[in-house]
């Protein structure tokens, strides 16, 4: 029963998720119907177009190279911000020695980081990878760094009562609790890293979404871009929602438990 009701509450869930997809598609017809195709091509146009370039194989090629570059930025930007931030979060030296460094990273724009990255790396697959990384990092950071300042001491107190080892309270007392603030930054260096390899990749390549796009905008293909544009949004939407929201359920079981009954729980298991 446990499983069953988790599969409801997951596909509850994604029939929100679609109720704001239907609502954003509404607006959209509504702008088209406004504007006209040439400003706002139709729904209906966009989805067509994007059939044909899956129907000609461009839409695979073009998906999997952005969605290696994203994703493979996102994850060693996922890594080493939440490592980094979770020792700033531990300790006050390296909070204020990290600090800094983050503020510049934070402080300068991706085009900026676009343009060193094509000076250092050139026209290649690094340039949007490496963009990616530099402008993800200080948002799993600080999130890290949260969700390990507010950990709660008492319960990690109550732990050590009941002769907890280390290992069974970072587990069962910190983890969870730096998690419930990791994955909402995880989400949002996400949907960051999306929409900065698909900048990069249409200033600095020939190859991926971002490169499909600006041979739309040359040939003034509005039908094109909107649908390239949802190509992105929909790889986006997939990955998160039948990746990291399945990973944030698993790990946040808790979230589901009355009141109370979750932190008695753990304790029996210590």
């Amino acid at each position: 029963m446990g499983v069953v009701k988790d599969i409801a509450v997951y596909f509850w869930s994604v029939w929100g998720a679609l109720v704001g997809l239907f609502l954003f598609v509404a607006l959209w017809e509504a702008g088209h119907a406004v504007y006209g195709d040439f400003i706002l091509p139709a729904p209906a146009d966009a989805l067509a177009r994007f059939g044909d370039f899956v129907h000609d194989g461009s839409a695979v090629s073009a998906a999997s190279d952005t969605a290696i570059r994203a994703i493979g930025g996102f994850a060693v930007s996922g890594l080493i911000g939440s490592l980094v931030g979770v020792m700033a979060g531990l300790s006050i030296t390296a909070a204020r020695a990290v600090r800094p460094v983050v503020t510049v990273l934070l402080g300068i724009p991706p085009i900026a980081w676009i343009v060193l990255a094509l000076l250092w790396f050139g026209p290649t697959g690094m340039t949007p990878m490496f963009t990616v990384i530099v402008t993800s990092i200080p948002i799993t950071f600080a999130g890290a760094v949260e969700g390990t300042r507010t950990l709660d001491r008492d319960l990690e107190d109550m732990a050590r009562i009941f002769r907890a080892t280390r290992l069974r309270i970072f587990v069962d007392v910190h983890l969870p609790h730096i998690l419930s603030y990791l994955f909402p930054a995880w989400i949002t260096a996400l949907g960051m890293a999306w929409k900065v390899a698909v900048m990069a990749e249409l200033l600095a390549t020939s190859d991926g979404i971002g490169a499909r796009m600006a041979t739309a905008r040359v040939n003034l293909d509005m039908a094109a871009t909107m649908a390239w544009i949802v190509a992105t949004v929909g790889l986006l939407l997939m990955v998160e929602y039948l990746v990291l929201e399945p990973l944030k359920r698993r790990t946040e079981t808790w979230r589901q438990r009355p009141a109370g009954h979750g932190n008695s729980s753990q304790m029996r298991r210590m």
